[in-house]
């Protein structure tokens, strides 16, 4: 994980591939200066009930080549609320076999308050480069995967959806409730409001949740909040995959055990 000072330096620098995910909208308005836009749609296959699956392997490619992506690129991604969207993006980063990312801190709010210099326009498009990638499935978890947490001990469920959707009393799906045996801390615990950086206390959070030991698969609606949470987990070293069908799948199935 960069902080803003230590990131400034190495703006600039032919090797680093710097992705802001965000609306047009607000890329337009705000960004780092060399930074390539992805919005949250192209992270998404958009399909529902369950919009928030991976996108077909074609579209993936097509992102990364607008992006000029390679191999030998030192990633660095942030978004503008926190780590959602750009913990989506490094996880879609490690399922197309790119585990060397790094995150941006607090992102776009961080950055700005550290006031550090930011551009406004649509920037300046990347070269496109002829990619060519496979999916690993090692991060990703489907319904079998999530079957299994429930008679399996040293497996665990992570939810960070509100404690309200966890406990069902906040419909977003036809059936509500959680996967047996889940826990649940909300992903707005994990960052600052203010600063939109990491907590301090996250190690104590993790340790509260009692699934450090544990191989872990994180949910929440549509695999947009829990971005955040996967990509603490992998910062923190965990053993975690996410569930990218998350409840938008679970809920809209009459096969799916609950617990309200």
């Amino acid at each position: 994980m960069l902080e803003p000072e230590d990131l400034a330096p190495e703006l600039g620098s032919p090797d680093l591939l710097l992705i802001q995910v965000t609306s047009p909208e607000v890329f337009t308005s705000a960004h780092l200066p060399g930074a390539q836009l992805v919005t949250p749609a192209e992270l998404v296959c958009g399909i529902p009930p369950a919009t928030g699956r991976l996108p077909e392997l074609a579209a993936l490619q097509s992102l990364f080549s607008r992006l000029g992506y390679t191999p030998e690129k030192k990633i660095v991604v942030y978004d503008d609320e926190g780590g959602g969207w750009a913990g989506r993006f490094a996880w879609t980063l490690d399922v197309i076999g790119h585990r060397s990312w790094r995150y941006l801190n607090g992102g776009l709010v961080a950055w700005h308050q550290a006031g550090l210099p930011l551009e406004s326009g649509t920037g300046i498009p990347a070269e496109p480069t002829d990619v060519s990638i496979e999916i690993d499935t090692t991060p990703i978890a489907e319904i079998p995967d999530v079957l299994e947490t429930i008679e399996d001990s040293s497996l665990a469920v992570w939810d960070v959806r509100s404690a309200e959707e966890y406990a069902g009393t906040k419909q977003a799906a036809p059936r509500v409730g959680h996967i047996p045996g889940a826990v649940n801390l909300d992903w707005l615990q994990l960052k600052d409001p203010n600063s939109q950086r990491i907590v301090e206390n996250l190690d104590s959070l993790i340790d509260g949740l009692g699934i450090r030991d544990k191989a872990i698969i994180t949910h929440c609606q549509t695999h947009h909040r829990s971005g955040l949470s996967y990509m603490l987990g992998r910062l923190l070293g965990l053993n975690i995959r996410a569930y990218h069908g998350s409840w938008s799948e679970w809920g809209n199935r009459d096969d799916t055990p609950i617990e309200v």
